[in-house]
């Protein structure tokens, strides 16, 4: 059967083996999927473990799941087993890209390293996306989005931020992160392919890739040597950098060039300050002074309502936002404008809710639209589309290499 809506996005022909499961390598696939390659996501017989989280999770098609494998199809093979395995190879055959986040030695132990996939497909694109650089100590330590934040000291950041106890940021930064610029990678590799002709194997470390985006802001004073300061860019850590309470609730306003500070000394009736509180002459003197400029504007912000200092902050030039819960989030105005969120009828577990590609083309843009698949939705399809008979297939379902969904 052949792919049922052809894509009209920018990655149109692209193919894509996608061994990838939870939540970093499938967001980094969906956002190639979105764009128009055709991505097929390669399940064990269980399937991803984020298939079975939260409602929906009893029939393999949770939230999570949802939100990270639109636009894909799925096929269950048993790559443990020879046959799994030679069908894998020829499904890879003809494949520009083979992501995977299964640990080296796992792939070493079912001989699909890259050197196993290149005998067959010398231009595959190889990217492994791994916990740490496999030249390194850790280079068999599993890895957790929580494992990646603590290692590198994100919840030591919040604690010194909050003089609370160290927690992790509540949203799998580290993992949507590093799936982003796996994306990147991806791209940038086909690009480097289509210019020499040559495949090749690119590790996205999770570890070495949050290092740099940790430590691009608070190496600060030690990124000289000798060093000029100590660790932490203070603006970021100061205990007074929230949103700000106003009368009635929670207001965003970033106060940051010359130009803000005067305008807010202005709309506070201090104008006087600008020239005479040496904390505030340049960028580098608020800097230092981080925590008692916040506290000071935190002072003026709880005087009047959220509304009234959108009107008078927004007036002045000044970067102004309230603070949205999920909520509001959703029901954001500037996102029903632009159509962000819309609803769609899924075969299996009913309307879902799903977010725009979060991009603009003018010239190509993405017109496909596949629902998340079932557990094996596509595995038929895609057999037959690599060259195995219906015979063929329904023994590779008999014998458990591969699986037709428990339901549709």
């Amino acid at each position: 059967m052949p792919h049922a809506k052809p894509s009209t996005g920018p990655l149109s022909g692209l193919k894509i083996v996608d061994l990838t499961a939870v939540l970093m390598g499938p967001s980094a696939t969906q956002m190639l999927a979105d764009l128009g390659a055709d991505v097929i996501k390669v399940e064990t017989g269980v399937g991803d473990a984020t298939r079975k989280i939260g409602p929906q999770g009893d029939v393999g098609m949770g939230p999570v799941f949802l939100a990270t494998n639109r636009n894909k199809r799925s096929i269950v093979l048993d790559l443990a087993k020879p046959a799994g395995r030679e069908a894998f190879l020829r499904l890879v055959k003809d494949a520009d890209v083979l992501t995977t986040n299964v640990r080296p030695d796992g792939m070493k132990r079912l001989r699909l390293t890259y050197e196993d996939v290149a005998e067959v497909n010398e231009r595959i694109v190889y990217v492994s996306m791994v916990g740490f650089s496999q030249r390194g100590r850790y280079a068999r330590s599993p890895a957790f989005d929580d494992l990646i934040q603590a290692a590198t000291a994100v919840p030591w950041a919040v604690a010194a931020n909050t003089d609370d106890a160290p927690h992790y940021v509540p949203v799998n930064i580290a993992d949507r992160s590093v799936g982003l610029y796996a994306f990147g990678i991806v791209l940038a590799a086909l690009y480097s392919r289509d210019r020499t002709g040559k495949g090749q194997r690119v590790d996205v470390p999770m570890f070495e890739t949050m290092v740099p985006y940790v430590l691009g802001d608070h190496l600060y004073g030690q990124k000289f040597v000798p060093a000029q300061g100590e660790f932490g860019y203070p603006r970021l850590l100061a205990k007074a950098r929230q949103p700000y309470r106003t009368k009635d609730a929670w207001v965003c306003c970033a106060i940051y060039h010359d130009h803000h500070w005067k305008a807010f000394l202005e709309v506070v009736g201090m104008g006087h300050l600008w020239g005479t509180d040496p904390r505030l002459t340049t960028m580098t003197t608020r800097t230092a002074h981080s925590e008692e400029l916040n506290a000071f504007v935190r002072d003026q912000l709880v005087l009047r309502t959220t509304a009234q200092w959108q009107e008078a902050l927004a007036e002045a030039d000044i970067p102004v936002f309230p603070m949205n819960t999920f909520q509001s989030l959703l029901d954001d105005p500037h996102l029903r404008d632009i159509g962000f969120f819309s609803e769609s009828d899924h075969p299996h577990v009913g309307t879902i809710r799903e977010m725009a590609v979060p991009s603009e083309w003018h010239g190509t843009p993405p017109g496909n639209y596949r629902a998340p698949p079932l557990l094996g939705e596509q595995s038929a399809e895609i057999l037959g589309e690599i060259g195995y008979s219906e015979a063929e297939i329904a023994q590779l379902m008999k014998d458990g290499i591969s699986r037709r969904p428990a339901k549709g």
